[in-house]
């Protein structure tokens, strides 16, 4: 456990309540992932927690959270949950009781705690999960998919990032439960999908989905030949999906951008021009195409930009003629591709005595 996590611990012990690290962030301690995601579970209540860390803010089912270095820490509040609507409790009740709270949780694996002084306390028998590579639900697993569930992606998403089993039990109630991943937002299946594409096992996760029906639900076509790499658009280049996924403006361009390249099947200089380094070092790790190829094929352009061509177009006008303004547009595309191809120099001179040595092939 890092020292800053104990401390967190040590302050809120200090004031008189309990406080345990639970989730992610202990699952993957145990099996040696590093994580930066913490969440703290203590009978303080949110009130006394923002007296303890008055920067923090707060969180709308109980809790804070705050950042300290590169960790995201968020706190709250045990709590038994008694009624949910669209996948949030709407009713809960702050409690007194690690078990209790313990209950409410998802995840066998999910719910082993560690102490301030590195102890792990596990009531539910996670760390046996653990042993057995195995992903199993708390409670009942069909009425826990119903009350959440994004938990069906979730589920898939941990035993794709730990290489993990989902319990037989679990397997079969998302079976015959899949259909309820529809009434997800786009944006929490986005989630779900981004953290599953960028596992480790990638390929694991993309299997269950089609094991289980639900690549078919989401009409996402593609994966089979998928070649894993650590970046977000050049897995989704990768991959189609009818199912609208809410990607930025900038995000869809470069996700298209990569297809090309890929669709391609190469890079000579001119797409890595045309593209530009990060698309075409994203494209290439797709391709194999060794980075320092590309980036020694980057350095050696001429030009990166169509903006560094050394003449303006008023220029160009004076040589062609204000009758012949038009043709500007279509002479500085030729002689973009001219200095890329090193047909000519990106030379100010060198360009105009081309363009007046060749008028008439654009003017006519």
């Amino acid at each position: 456990m890092h020292k800053i996590i104990k401390q967190i611990l040590n302050k809120i012990e200090n004031v008189g309540y309990e406080a345990y690290v639970i989730g992610g962030y202990v699952r993957d301690l145990l099996v040696g992932i590093a994580s930066y995601d913490i969440d703290i579970c203590t009978n303080a209540t949110p009130k006394e927690l923002m007296m303890i860390f008055p920067n923090a803010s707060s969180k709308n089912l109980g809790g804070i959270d705050f950042k300290v270095k590169e960790y995201h820490i968020e706190i709250t509040t045990y709590r038994e949950e008694i009624k949910y609507k669209n996948r949030k409790p709407i009713e809960f009740n702050y409690i007194n009781n690690l078990v209790k709270d313990l209950e409410r949780r998802d995840f066998t694996i999910n719910a082993i705690c560690m102490n301030s002084k590195g102890e792990i306390i596990d009531l539910v028998g996670g760390i046996e999960d653990l042993s057995n590579l195995k992903v199993k639900m708390i409670g009942d697993v069909t009425t826990k998919l119903k009350e959440d569930p994004l938990r069906i992606l979730r589920a898939i998403r941990i035993a794709s990032h730990l290489n993990f089993n989902l319990e037989p039990t679990l397997y079969k109630a998302i079976e015959e439960n899949k259909d309820l991943v529809l009434v997800l937002s786009n944006v929490r299946i986005k989630e779900e999908l981004d953290k599953l594409l960028l596992s480790n096992n990638v390929k694991k996760g993309l299997n269950l989905l089609n094991d289980l029906g639900i690549i078919n639900l989401l009409n996402i076509s593609g994966w089979q030949d998928i070649v894993p790499v650590k970046n977000l658009e050049g897995m989704y280049a990768q991959i189609k999906m009818s199912y609208d996924i809410p990607f930025t403006k900038e995000e869809k361009n470069n996700i298209t951008s990569i297809r090309r390249i890929i669709n391609a099947g190469e890079l000579d200089k001119f797409t890595i021009y045309n593209y530009g380094l990060y698309l075409s070092l994203v494209a290439g790790e797709i391709l194999n195409i060794d980075k320092k190829t590309i980036n020694k094929i980057y350095k050696s352009l001429p030009i990166h930009d169509k903006k560094d061509i050394n003449i303006k177009a008023d220029k160009i006008i004076n040589i062609i003629g204000i009758e012949h303004a038009k043709k500007t547009s279509i002479i500085l595309k030729d002689i973009e591709n001219l200095i890329i191809n090193g047909k000519i120099r990106n030379k100010t001179g060198d360009i105009e005595k081309y363009i007046k040595e060749h008028k008439s092939e654009w003017i006519i």
